[in-house]
């Protein structure tokens, strides 16, 4: 081979070397670059969630000896491979010493890629315990140290209508909207029925839903109910949320709690065209949840339930973009709930009540009178590129190819607002007034 092809061949060999480290790095949950050059910020993060900041410690040894192990094994296999080309042109007891050096060599460079291999193990299993990083301006603290940034509409006062506000089952159940019992019979607790009006409403709800997304510029679609592992994981629904999450063994496959999982893993491995960017997607598809550990008002009627059907918004975009797109999913939400005439507030979740894949997360609560509070009924998360990097979705632009970022938002969890349109629209004669922007979908103004 002449010295001009051996060294484009070398050439070559280098740039699909490195071609192959930024797509191992690029699926990494935390840029490497950032745990390098500031791990600070990420222990930062850690500390916010309430999560081990040890944790970050351990990466960055667990780097180093990745780094050290590979950069042993590709030294052993270039000579290795050097002492190949010699072997050939020696003689006599040169040759010998380098077939018993090639004899050598061939444990040491298998030795080495098994520590090489088990140290990127070691550091990949890591990084998946890695949760996003938060907003260093989310609120700090747990589930109850939310910030309320916004309120609208007044909760209705019921003394002054003269009747004391039922609680939704008990509107449900005299409507024939809902049946509890039958549903526990059939399938268990916290299962249900939708009869009659109350099936009619949840079809009006999805229509109303899907017709204001069609609006917005969202495209529809009908994702599977039943996903494999890789999208799961890849969403992060198998960290914290793994207790909550429905398996079948015997097809290694996983009952969705959020279409957000289907629709997150649909360009799994793609790289798409900067172009093409933003694009808006709009999912219905029923959703599934153990719900461990839930007890009390939360289990009464259906807030709380086994299986929903669910409205979904999803967002693939430029990371630099994310923001924007969170507070445009933000505003539709605020905007369905408003044509639905119904009082709520805007929480700012706080950082030790994030899921694993959201750097910043925003619930919409709706007024509920029986229960005389607000309780939630969407969220909407800015995941920035977390579930792009361990989903292998990457964009194409003048830059090159990088990851983008994904955001999801719920537009409607059927069961929850379905409570909060029973209970706040309740007449007291027992019928429930149809806000106008539903009755076109429902064919009347009031229920009874």
């Amino acid at each position: 081979m002449s010295d001009a092809r051996s060294a484009w061949s070398e050439q070559r060999t280098c740039e699909r070397r490195e071609r192959d480290a930024n797509a191992v790095e690029s699926s990494f949950v935390i840029d490497l670059k950032l745990l390098r050059t500031d791990p600070d910020r990420i222990r930062r993060s850690q500390a916010m969630r309430g999560e081990s900041v040890e944790l970050v410690d351990e990466l960055l040894a667990a780097d180093e000896a990745r780094r050290s192990t590979l950069s042993t094994f590709e030294s052993l296999r270039a000579e290795q491979k050097s002492i190949g080309k010699d072997v050939a042109k020696a003689q006599g007891d040169e040759k010998q010493q380098l077939l018993e050096r090639t004899k050598a060599l061939a444990a040491e460079v298998k030795a080495a890629q098994a520590a090489a291999n088990e140290a990127e193990a070691r550091f990949t299993e890591l990084m998946k315990t890695v949760p996003n990083l938060v907003f260093e301006d989310v609120p700090q603290g747990g589930e109850d140290d939310f910030t309320v940034i916004e309120t609208h509409g007044t909760p209705r006062d019921f003394a002054a209508a003269g009747f004391a506000p039922k609680d939704h089952l008990e509107i449900g159940e005299a409507l024939g909207a809902i049946d509890m019992d039958r549903g526990s019979k059939v399938s268990g607790s916290r299962f249900y029925f939708l009869t009659g009006i109350g099936a009619q409403l949840e079809f009006a709800l999805v229509n109303l839903a899907m017709a204001k997304a069609l609006e917005w510029g969202f495209a529809p679609i009908l994702p599977p109910a039943l996903v494999k592992p890789s999208a799961m994981e890849g969403t992060g629904f198998l960290g914290q949320a793994a207790q909550d999450v429905y398996y079948l063994p015997a097809d290694d496959l996983y009952l969705v709690g959020t279409s957000e999982v289907a629709l997150a893993a649909y360009h799994s491995d793609e790289i798409l065209d900067a172009a093409t960017l933003p694009r808006h997607y709009v999912g219905y598809s029923p959703c599934f949840r153990r719900e461990a550990g839930s007890y009390g008002q939360d289990t009464h009627g259906i807030f709380r339930v086994h299986w929903f059907d669910k409205v979904e918004m999803f967002v693939y975009c430029a990371p630099e973009e994310a923001v924007a797109e969170h507070q445009k999913l933000l505003a539709f939400e605020k905007a369905f709930l408003e044509a639905l005439e119904l009082p709520y507030q805007v929480l700012d979740v706080a950082s030790g009540d994030l899921g694993l894949s959201a750097a910043r997360k925003y619930d919409c609560y709706a007024w509920y009178p029986a229960q005389g509070k607000y309780r939630e009924v969407t969220s909407t998360s800015n995941c920035t590129e977390f579930q792009a990097r361990r989903l292998n979705i990457r964009m194409r632009d003048g830059d090159g190819v990088r990851s983008v970022a994904t955001l999801n938002g719920t537009l409607c969890a059927i069961p929850r607002v379905i409570i909060a349109l029973l209970e706040n629209h309740q007449q007291a004669d027992g019928s429930v007034h149809i806000p106008a922007a539903l009755q076109p979908y429902l064919g009347t103004a009031v229920i009874s």
